[in-house]
């Protein structure tokens, strides 16, 4: 759930002579969770979540955004894969916000904050410090520390009160299953996480340990109340995440099933032949090797929460045992 949106500094757009806790937050303000449909890329497929603040007396609109990454990063990929990935706050101007995320066609939604002016200056002095050089990075994790869950966790924090919500949604779904809907259970995605990810991922998820996915918290918002029964949101716009499904000729199944010709009709060629074809059994061990040295290297040495050895690393190497019988049997 990262973004590579244009940003610019805060400073600038609130003057940087004042600094941001300069200002406080008129009546007319208001603060509003914006949520991003999901896009092309894997790390855009859960969509996208992030605040909008919003003072028309000053005035200034302004998005904060806890998705920045850069694939620029000294080393991004090896520290991807251990779990090192250091994401940051982002701010911009919400015009530029919606804008590129228009040139994407990817829908925006919107709950508008039923919040008291103390809660509201409670958000705004908490994004403000949030968005100090010295506080914007933090050491990302998919599902429990991402773009998400800190607006979650400072809204809640902000309001002062717990937040209860009558929405029901997947509930009892384990983190697997939230995750195989998004990436789509045919995809070569899918089959790949499937097979990274260990005995955790099944665990079953609690409300708020769902709230990870950006859809997942705009519908427990749109249902949520404070104890005394007070609304979270007042005003949206919200609709479900369209999420598009694998081609047939693109899924994980049908790639499995070629691989399973192959190695059937050579076993029969072999047969024929009265040899043995070794580059079959190489096509078999490099990737299953690979696949055990990388989720070795997750279970041990990685911060990844959900990895480690499952049943499903055995898919490939069953699947070419059931191909090679054929070859003993004939």
């Amino acid at each position: 759930m990262g973004h590579k949106l244009r940003t610019y500094g805060l400073w600038i757009l609130l003057a940087l002579s004042t600094g941001m806790q300069a200002y406080t937050l008129s009546d007319r303000a208001f603060i509003s969770l914006v949520t991003c449909a999901p896009g092309q890329e894997l790390y855009a497929r859960y969509g996208h979540t992030a605040i909008r603040v919003c003072d028309p007396e000053y005035p200034f609109d302004i998005l904060f955004n806890y998705g920045i990454f850069s694939f620029n990063t000294d080393h991004f990929y090896w520290k991807f894969v251990k779990g090192e990935t250091w994401y940051s706050l982002g701010t911009s101007s919400a015009k530029w916000f919606f804008e590129d995320y228009e040139e994407e066609q990817r829908p925006v939604y919107e709950q508008m904050l039923n919040l008291t002016p103390a809660q509201r200056e409670n958000v705004w002095q908490a994004l403000c410090e949030n968005d100090k050089p010295e506080n914007r990075e933090y050491l990302y994790n998919f599902v429990f520390d991402n773009c998400a869950t800190r607006p979650y966790e400072l809204i809640k924090s902000a309001i002062g009160d717990s937040i209860v919500s009558d929405y029901i949604g997947y509930k009892g779904q384990t983190y697997r299953r939230f995750i195989r809907h998004y990436t789509g259970a045919l995809s070569w995605e899918n089959a790949g996480i499937n097979l990274l990810f260990g005995p955790k991922a099944d665990r079953v998820m609690s409300n708020e340990q769902r709230l990870f996915l950006p859809e997942e918290l705009m519908y427990y918002l749109q249902q949520a109340h404070t104890p005394d029964g007070t609304p979270l949101v007042n005003r949206s716009h919200i609709a479900p995440f369209a999420v598009s499904p694998t081609p047939w000729y693109a899924s994980w199944p049908l790639g499995l099933v070629l691989y399973f010709l192959l190695v059937l009709t050579m076993s029969l060629y072999d047969r024929k032949r009265q040899r043995w074809s070794w580059w079959v059994e190489l096509v078999a061990a490099v990737p299953y090797g690979l696949l055990l040295v990388i989720v070795t290297f997750l279970t041990f040495f990685s911060c990844h929460p959900l990895v480690g050895f499952g049943w499903r690393l055995l898919i490939i190497p069953l699947t070419h045992l059931c191909a090679r019988i054929v070859y003993i049997v004939r």
